[in-house]
């Protein structure tokens, strides 16, 4: 008895493998592919947002503090105005131009002529702080998901650095409020120095940001 081995199509075996390992090798590539893809596009629309989110900050910022920092020269002009008990003694022109300097501060209620052209005026003062909400959302989203790891070293840095002045400001004006609510208006004022040296830091930063958050992406 004999056995005969059949012959054996290496070349259609060895083309088989090839076409088998080039169709995984190629699945894994368009695999890596969408899977980039789709991380790019999630990171594009988070930093989106982002820019979004810092340019409504900014415009806020910049509002709100121009109102805000005319209160520590109002208190200062006020105290340098009164005399040892307290009274408001100027001209009608002196008190016009003050009134006109800081109009939603100071209303005369009264006026005594006391001679020389010169009155006592009997006036309310308020004083009204502007909060500016400064909003963190969309950044907390994309720490949320973990998209923010695919901005690169640099530009996390930056934004880590930004988020981190802001919510230095956001304290310092929970401190403002307070004071405000105490009437301690020395404190106020001392609090306000604070932040304006704050939103200064905070508004350039801002300004960086939007101006070179396309290179994250």
């Amino acid at each position: 008895m004999s056995f005969r081995l059949k012959h054996i199509n290496w070349k259609y075996i060895v083309g088989e493998i090839l076409l088998l390992f080039v169709g995984i090798n190629l699945a894994i590539w368009f695999n890596d592919w969408n899977s980039a893809k789709s991380i790019q596009k999630d990171k594009e629309i988070a930093l989106t947002k982002i820019k979004g989110e810092i340019e409504a900050n900014l415009v806020q910022l910049v509002e709100n503090r121009t109102e805000n920092q005319k209160i520590p020269p109002f208190v200062h002009e006020l105290d340098g105005a009164l005399n040892e008990q307290d009274q408001l003694l100027l001209s009608p022109t002196d008190w016009e131009n003050f009134r006109a300097k800081y109009p939603n501060f100071i209303v005369a209620i009264d006026s005594v002529f006391i001679g020389d052209g010169i009155y006592n005026y009997i006036s309310d003062t308020s004083l009204y702080l502007e909060i500016t909400d400064l909003s963190s959302i969309a950044w907390e989203i994309s720490k949320s998901t973990g998209i923010f790891h695919e901005f690169g070293y640099d530009c996390l840095y930056d934004l880590q650095g930004m988020y981190y002045t802001q919510d230095l400001v956001r304290d310092e004006m929970k401190k403002a409020t307070d004071a405000l609510s105490n009437r301690s208006i020395d404190d106020l004022v001392k609090v306000l120095k604070i932040i304006n040296q704050l939103e200064v830091q905070l508004e350039g930063q801002y300004r960086d940001m939007i101006e070179n958050i396309d290179n994250c992406k």
